[in-house]
């Protein structure tokens, strides 16, 4: 299969208004994709849209929707209706609050834990539904190295992505006998316009060498077909960031499905 044929004919992104978001819808409409782009901020979505629309001649909607509402994964799928969407990018779900935990309300935490971890889980299930009745489709669930471990500063965030790394492992596990790939995309510093905000409203300096949006998203595509993961800028068989490789993660999936499926008697 092509890349269409596999994932396509309509792929939907979260956090599609700018940086990693804008990069991968510009890189799936050259490849021929109709897109669903999701954001919060309707002027630069229907800007981006617009652009994709005139230099692809591809299909292109846009979901001005708040995915720190319970109800955001149920409001996308209706929105996408009977269109085929045979991948899911979700992109959104970086922190803002840059604070320690008991500094901020609670209320944004609530926020934070909703759009990573309820949205993230319900837009797997109802598009993963439907990629596993089709037998194709893939999943790409953009994460962060904080996913590894819980740190200062980004207490929760650290959490949610920690959930978000345990769900595409297990996604993998279960969706990749029906043809459906699933990949978390775990990302160091990148150089978004939402990152640099942030850092300049604690002000922070910003660092050389941080990874590009357009290079990330190409990357991205690149590995979806061979999760569960992958850690940006280090090979399969290196652990750098995290306490086993990604290969080593792999293969402990596998390990233990062929002990349970022996314990079970299955073939």
């Amino acid at each position: 299969m092509d890349f269409v044929e596999r994932y396509g004919p309509w792929a939907l992104v979260t956090g599609a208004s700018e940086g990693t978001g804008a990069a991968f819808a510009r890189l799936l409409a050259a490849k021929g994709m109709n897109l669903i782009l999701v954001a919060r901020r309707e002027g630069p979505l229907d800007a981006l849209a617009s652009e994709i629309r005139e230099q692809h001649k591809v299909q292109c909607i846009t979901a001005t929707v708040d995915l720190c509402h319970r109800d955001a994964a149920a409001e996308l799928a209706e929105i996408a209706g009977d269109r085929e969407v045979g991948l899911l990018i979700t992109n959104a779900g970086a922190d803002t609050n840059g604070a320690m935990f008991l500094d901020t309300d609670i209320a944004h935490w609530n926020d934070l834990v909703t759009l990573n971890v309820t949205t993230t889980m319900g837009l797997a299930h109802h598009f993963g539904r439907q990629m596993r009745a089709r037998q194709r489709g893939g999943m790409i669930l953009v994460s962060s190295g904080a996913c590894y471990g819980g740190l200062s500063g980004i207490s929760v965030y650290s959490a949610a992505k920690g959930f978000v790394l345990n769900l595409a492992e297990a996604l993998w596990a279960e969706m990749r006998h029906d043809g459906v790939d699933v990949l978390t995309l775990v990302l160091g510093r990148t150089d978004t316009p939402a990152h640099r905000r942030l850092m300049e409203r604690n002000g922070q300096p910003i660092p050389a060498g941080m990874a590009q949006p357009d290079d990330v998203a190409e990357t991205g595509l690149r590995q979806l077909p061979h999760g569960p993961i992958w850690n940006w800028g280090q090979p399969n068989d290196v652990a750098g960031m995290a306490p086993t490789s990604p290969d080593q993660r792999r293969e402990r999936i596998v390990t233990i499905e062929r002990a349970s499926a022996a314990y079970a008697g299955k073939p």
